[in-house]
């Protein structure tokens, strides 16, 4: 749910150590992004030491890579920043920030959190600095220093990107009511757009980790009228129609998602789908795609190894999901860092180094199938049967569409267990 999502448009804070103007985590408009690299590319055509345009656009090329899956416009966004404060070495948080957010959305999170560190040392009234710091925060693990920045933000602009990421860490602490309580405040506070849309589907993000597929399905319904333009909720209601068994509308609606927005989850989610329908050689296409995606985010500077550790533990690559976890999480020890090293574990038949893993990544109550069926699965390898029923009675309690592949998995061990789903 992180998302940096900051937008430039036409309205940049001017002036020393300023800024990007206000956030709006929610744009989605691929025209609205090109137009707005386009205004600034000509800017600093015109005038090309004009160190707040470079910054700008840097911060431009960052989001238009959000909005269409293209990480090809990192590094466009590397040498904008880098120019930015060629020009204006010192007293640049505009730059530093877009620094953050370029490192943030390639997954180096280190790098994420030492320039959101630097910005705010800048200009330590800049609330967009400290939201970038949270998320790269969170995703070290640092989840106490997270709190700490995330209420400086909140203190500085108590506005929807802030409560979007408070929903996130009250998600992360088991909180799920609380979270939803932020998000609709974060959409109420939107009225209606880019930035309504994406607090609705988050909120659809949320119903449907917690198994409530009739409130997703009406939180992606109303993110998709918020802005219509925008094609991630239409993944959401893909596995609203999957889940409910209506696997010719969740493959129509998924194949329009890819062909849009060519990210590796949405590939591989529409490959689950067709393995779950017995369609073994079109889904193996959908997962050559994923991997071609990863690879296209790794040769513009991105990193996808947690991502990539999950997809081949659960798709017969024992040996490769070992080994990006193990590299992932030699760099951060999130909670998902840790399932993911402990699942990658398990596959390759070490569920006794796995089981510490696997029970550290709840160690925040957080309310997730996915978790609490990984450790399931580990408990019951180690004859552990007890504590295997009650991790795979709480996954499927917690929400038994967590997965297309998986699901089927822990309903089965479940009943070979003894136990009820």
């Amino acid at each position: 749910m992180i998302a940096v999502g900051l937008v430039v448009g036409g309205g940049v804070a001017l002036g020393g150590g300023s800024e990007v103007a206000p956030v709006d985590a929610g744009s989605t408009s691929v025209g609205r992004e090109d137009g707005t690299v386009a205004s600034l590319q000509a800017r600093v055509d015109r005038l090309p030491d004009d160190w707040t345009a470079w910054a700008s656009l840097g911060l431009a090329h960052v989001e238009r890579a959000r909005v269409t899956g293209d990480p090809s416009s990192y590094p466009r966004a590397e040498l904008a920043l880098d120019r930015s404060l060629e020009i204006r070495p010192d007293d640049n948080a505009l730059a530093l920030t877009g620094r953050a957010a370029l490192a943030s959305a390639r997954h180096d999170f280190t790098a994420a959190v030492a320039s959101a560190e630097q910005a705010t040392e800048v200009n330590a009234f800049g609330p967009v600095a400290y939201g970038v710091l949270t998320d790269g925060l969170v995703e070290l693990g640092r989840y106490d220093e997270a709190g700490v920045a995330l209420q400086r933000m909140a203190d500085l602009s108590p506005d929807a990107s802030a409560l979007t990421r408070i929903s996130y860490l009250r998600e992360l602490n088991g909180d799920v009511a609380g979270a939803r309580t932020a998000l609709e405040q974060a959409r109420d506070q939107s009225f209606g757009g880019s930035a309504a849309s994406f607090a609705s589907f988050y909120l659809g993000e949320l119903a449907f980790s917690q198994g409530d597929l009739d409130a997703a399905e009406q939180a992606y319904d109303r993110a998709v009228r918020d802005d219509p333009s925008s094609v991630v909720p239409r993944a959401g209601l893909a596995k609203i129609a999957a889940a409910r068994g209506d696997l010719a509308d969740a493959e129509a609606l998924y194949r329009d998602v890819v062909d849009a927005l060519p990210l590796p989850q949405y590939a591989a989610e529409l490959g689950d789908l067709l393995t779950s329908a017995g369609r073994t050689e079109e889904a193996a296409d959908q997962y050559v795609l994923v991997e071609a995606a990863t690879r296209l985010i790794e040769a513009n500077g991105g990193n996808a190894d947690l991502e990539a550790a999950l997809f081949a533990a659960d798709h017969d690559d024992p040996a490769t999901a070992l080994r990006l976890a193990q590299a992932e999480h030699e760099v951060r020890q999130s909670i998902f860092t840790d399932d993911a090293l402990g699942w990658a574990l398990h596959v390759n038949g070490r569920s006794a180094e796995a089981l510490p893993l696997a029970e550290r990544a709840l160690r925040l109550g957080t309310k997730s199938a996915a978790l609490h069926f990984h450790l399931g699965m580990i408990e019951a390898a180690l004859g552990l049967e007890d504590r295997a029923r009650a991790s795979l009675r709480s996954a499927l309690e917690i929400n038994p569409h967590f997965s297309l592949l998986q699901a089927p998995v822990a309903q089965a061990e479940l009943a070979r267990l003894g136990g009820a789903a």
